[in-house]
């Protein structure tokens, strides 16, 4: 008997069709059935069913004699159906990379309850990506089973059937089935969900919801969505006869009325000449069903008037809202004259030679180059007053007590800014920061660049959706120095960014840490394994993919990560740090979130400091991550897997090809990388010899006292004591001027 019996109902969806069985056949957990129901489609769909399950015996078709409809198809499959969990994929959807084996796991740590709650994200035809706006009902809601009495905003997540497995013991001894007609999931999803004694959610993104251009069927106008009264009556009837569930009544009341407000707002839904009768059935049926002593208050008040009074108060809310967008664009701009008059009033005051402005990965706290140059300022000249900008109070909070801030585009950050000497970012400062004349700007990057960035990206147009070059180069217009860590990025930069700052082979000072640390973690990196409960004993697997351009969202999901982990073994942690760029996405969701709470992978996406992540690792395996040449400071084994490289440079491009040029080995294939771990070859002497080749060439500058140097060279205007030289060669300055003397 398999653990899952996905049922899959299709009709006119051959297009799709092919993808979504692929999602189920090909997952990492193959114990299960796949039952497809041919609802009498028109098209290729019966062939290509066919096709599948002569080729998998997983497969089993049904071909019904005449269409029957959605709910009725998924009834037809429930009779073969043998596994513990059933699972209802609408055929235009897909599974995620590895959602079942995430399912199955979820349902043995919660001892097979009734009802598995799980996430999905909804994708578009035209590329995005958008996860559930609820998700952190599930996330919320625990590791223990529960009943809605107990939880109840679980039912405010959307109610369909394709969100949930049950458990088919618990389906057949209540008898529950889809009855025909559009919104069949309503009349199943709240019987189930008020019926299960046993609940449990999974905080991860186990189905990507399809927003199809054409052919949706909730999206083509037409009477059908009248359907929705008698799906509700069925609720209510269910409710009727279960004297148990009477006091879920007035939330399906007011559930009922917001549901079918909801269908009547949209424009696609209904008939202009049916509109009106579908809000006076809905009013007939929401009066009759509403509880003694109901609130009726909010949206669904308006079904206490009629269809007239309705329209009106629909008109005014949109006017309202018209009115609102534009008395917020006359308070935004009156309120950018008050801040160019206030700073203004300080553009005419001298600057201040002891204060520096500091600004890292726009705005977001102490961190990187910035943060090691401040650092070291404080240790060494303290005379110097250092203040950062940034974004939010959230932001704020996180700053340690002693670290002096001022809000972005605030009055203070206005005259801090007007005032100020030194600017340290790592990132353009916004277009409204103007410069004023005998001000420094320095710019130290993020890491040395292998994808393209700035002019480049002109010959690149995917990768500069919604990016400006014209506006960056006038941003980048007001650097007065350019930080680098080698002489690629001095050629990169130069070429990138044609302006008229001087290039600074300082090193990069947030890699001073990491220079010789290869032999051992450090306190910081002691602190990162500590804090997160690794071994002492065991080795740190450290995985940092970065974004990809020909992925509107820039996530793609290119491991298995529980996988992963398991061919480690038992004696590794495998630690994963995504992109800053998709930490906020739909990318943790995917399966990173769900595996971290449970112990299988450690999540330092959130960790504030990259340099202590690393230091805490024995060996890293990125794509194309910059981190890769920060990380070779530490002259540690490093692993490129690069398994979708020609799609990667064809989008965005790069300056050099990785995979020749590798500081380590390169895999293309996830059985080659299990293979180099589990072959010990990820530390060879190639490996080491491709190390070192990459180290001397990337970290050429790098020798621990960059900060030093920015600080005593350029804020303080000294000489460095006595050192290696450091050149400036520059596109507008001859000398050495950072050279000892």
């Amino acid at each position: 008997m398999p653990r899952f019996s996905v049922i899959v109902p299709c009709f006119k969806v051959q297009g799709f069709l092919r993808e979504c069985l692929d999602s189920v056949l090909l997952q990492s957990f193959n114990d299960l059935e796949l039952i497809a129901v041919d609802d009498c489609s028109p098209d290729g769909c019966g062939a290509i069913l066919d096709e599948y399950a002569e080729r998998d015996p997983r497969v089993k078709v049904l071909h019904l004699p005449e269409n029957v409809g959605l709910g009725r198809a998924r009834n037809a499959g429930m009779p073969h159906a043998t596994g513990d969990y059933l699972f209802f994929l609408d055929s235009d959807d897909t599974l995620t990379p590895g959602a079942l084996r995430a399912v199955a796991d979820r349902l043995a740590e919660s001892g097979d309850p009734d009802v598995l709650v799980f996430d999905y994200a909804r994708t578009y035809w035209w590329g995005g990506t958008r996860r559930n706006v609820l998700a952190q009902v599930l996330a919320d809601a625990g590791t223990d089973t529960f009943t809605v009495t107990g939880r109840p905003e679980i039912l405010d997540l959307l109610m369909v059937v394709w969100n949930k497995v049950y458990r088919r013991d618990f389906v057949e001894e209540h008898g529950f089935e889809f009855p025909p007609g559009y919104y069949e999931d309503t009349p199943w999803t709240f019987p189930v969900m008020l019926s299960a004694r046993r609940i449990a959610a999974l905080d991860r993104i186990c189905l990507n919801y399809r927003q199809r251009r054409q052919g949706n069927i909730l999206s083509t106008t037409s009477r059908k969505h009248f359907d929705i009264h008698d799906q509700y009556e069925r609720v209510f009837a269910f409710v009727d006869a279960h004297g148990e569930l009477a006091g879920w009544r007035p939330y399906l009341h007011r559930k009922m009325g917001e549901h079918c407000l909801d269908i009547l707002a949209k424009p696609d839904r209904l008939p202009p000449a049916d509109r009106a009768e579908f809000f006076r059935r809905t009013a007939e049926m929401f009066r009759r069903h509403r509880p003694e002593g109901a609130l009726v208050d909010g949206e669904v008040a308006l079904l206490e008037g009629g269809y007239p009074a309705y329209r009106l108060k629909r008109q005014a809310a949109r006017a309202g809202r018209e009115a609102g967008r534009r008395t917020e664009q006359l308070r935004r701009a009156g309120a950018l004259r008050a801040r160019r008059g206030w700073a203004g009033l300080h553009a005419h005051r001298p600057l201040d030679p002891h204060l520096v402005v500091y600004s890292a990965s726009s705005h977001r706290g102490v961190l990187g180059d910035p943060a090691a140059v401040y650092r070291k300022a404080r240790e060494i000249a303290p005379q110097l007053r250092g203040v950062w900008v940034v974004r939010d109070e959230e932001a704020a909070a996180q700053l340690p007590p002693d670290v002096e801030h001022v809000l972005v585009d605030s009055r203070r950050y206005l005259e801090v800014t007007a005032r100020a000497k030194f600017f340290v970012n790592d990132v353009n400062w916004p277009g409204s920061l103007a410069k004023r004349p005998g001000s420094v700007h320095l710019h130290t990057h993020q890491g040395t660049p292998l994808k393209y960035m700035g002019a480049d990206l002109l010959d690149k147009p995917g990768a500069r959706l919604g990016f400006d070059v014209p506006q960056m180069l006038r941003r980048a217009d007001r650097w007065d120095y350019s930080l680098v860590s080698n002489r690629h990025s001095e050629l990169v930069w130069e070429r990138a960014y044609p302006c008229h700052f001087t290039s600074l082979r300082t090193g990069s000072p947030r890699n001073d840490v990491l220079v010789g640390a290869a032999d051992g973690a450090g306190e910081a990196g002691a602190a990162f394994r500590l804090r997160h409960g690794i071994p002492e004993d065991h080795r740190v697997v450290l995985y940092a993919p970065t974004r990809r351009d020909y992925r509107r969202g820039g996530y793609v999901d290119r491991l298995d990560l529980a996988r992963f982990a398991a061919d480690l073994g038992q004696d590794c942690t495998l630690v994963v740090r995504l992109h800053p760029t998709l930490a906020t996405g739909p990318a943790r969701g995917m399966g990173l979130t769900e595996l971290a709470r449970r112990g299988v992978v450690v999540d330092a996406t959130d960790e504030p400091h990259v340099e202590e992540v690393m230091l805490a690792s024995d060996v890293l395996v990125t794509d194309y991550s910059a981190l890769m040449f920060d990380y070779a400071n530490l002259d540690r084994p490093i692993v490129v897997h690069a398994d979708d490289w020609a799609a990667y440079t064809a989008s965005r491009g790069a300056y050099l090809d990785i995979t020749a040029e590798a500081p380590g080995h390169v895999s293309r294939t996830y059985r080659e990388l299990a293979w180099l771990f589990g072959s010990g070859s990820w530390r060879d002497e190639e490996a080491a010899r491709l190390r070192a080749d990459f180290r001397e060439r990337f970290c050429e500058f790098d020798d621990g006292r960059a900060a030093e140097r920015v600080v005593r060279t350029l804020l303080l205007g000294e000489s460095m004591p006595a050192g290696a030289p450091v050149r400036i060669p520059g596109q507008n300055v001859g000398g050495d001027l950072l050279a000892p003397t």
